[in-house]
């Protein structure tokens, strides 16, 4: 290959036909198949991950519940999170990878942002199922009246996951007078570790990722407060599901499950089951 441009070679090959995926579908193919093919993110916990190469996850729940109720079986992928959520729905939803692999009919985790589907006229969000929202974990004694904001970590320490929201968020809040009291960790996992073993004052991140990894390691004497966010970093957001633009029906169809489970209280439970504790979104 030395003097060729590789991209182009592998450019050639696609247009050849030798590596063309299979099309993500509407409703009516996905029930003739009898299999909704979903594509959720490795490294999300709580929401989705593989341990021991098994799919584990509140979107894995979920993703079963929808396909039951469609009356199909779900066939789950745990996929690597790309560059940005534009790159995901182009491998995962309308073009595929190189290889051709299999498209997904959905994804699950999708920021529900009118600008991000403005800008991915390929794809279609469904209605969201859950709100997020930014907060932090201390303990008793740590803070001395409890937590009021983002003032009385100074001095302290803070554990966040590099490069996420949270780390933003403090980064630039107060003119950037917070930045010594943060501790950058690899994952969330690292920065959950740093808090539990005294190593930090303070966890911040993702309300539902805290709460998860804080029960599952049996931590009960953790206060959280859920944190205002700036100009720049929103402190709360919707997470809606994404399927290719023709799949419309299917979308419009995973949305009524989705209500469903949250009307029969289903959303709640699975969430709870994940240590975790749900927030409908504002259209519900």
């Amino acid at each position: 290959m030395r003097g060729i441009d590789r991209r182009l070679f592998l450019g050639a090959l696609a247009g050849a036909g030798l590596a063309a995926p299979a099309v993500a579908r509407p409703l009516d193919e996905v029930t003739a198949s009898g299999i909704l093919r979903v594509a959720l993110y490795r490294d999300n916990a709580p929401f989705s991950d593989d341990a021991g190469g098994k799919p584990v996850g509140i979107d894995v729940d979920v993703a079963k519940r929808i396909a039951q109720t469609i009356g199909v079986k779900p066939e789950i992928r745990i996929v690597e999170a790309s560059e940005n959520v534009d790159g995901d729905f182009r491998l995962n939803l309308w073009r595929g990878d190189l290889a051709g692999s299999t498209l997904a009919d959905l994804m699950l985790s999708v920021p529900a942002d009118k600008l991000l589907q403005m800008r991915n006229e390929l794809v279609f969000f469904t209605a969201p199922y859950v709100e997020q929202r930014l907060a932090i974990a201390y303990r008793a004694g740590v803070v001395e009246g409890g937590f009021q904001d983002l003032q009385d970590i100074a001095g302290k320490s803070v554990a966040v996951e590099g490069t996420s929201p949270v780390d933003a968020l403090i980064g630039f809040a107060n003119g950037g007078t917070l930045r010594e009291s943060i501790r950058h960790y690899r994952n969330f996992g690292d920065a959950a570790d740093a808090f539990r073993s005294g190593e930090t004052q303070f966890l911040a991140g993702a309300r539902s990722a805290i709460e998860s990894t804080l029960a599952k390691a049996g931590v009960k004497d953790a206060e959280l407060k859920d944190l205002a966010g700036s100009n720049l970093i929103r402190p709360r957001w919707e997470l809606c599901g994404a399927v290719k633009t023709d799949s419309r029906d299917l979308a419009y169809r995973i949305g009524e499950a989705l209500a469903e489970m949250r009307a029969s209280g289903e959303m709640e439970k699975i969430f709870a089951a994940h240590g975790a504790s749900f927030t409908p979104p504002a259209g519900y």
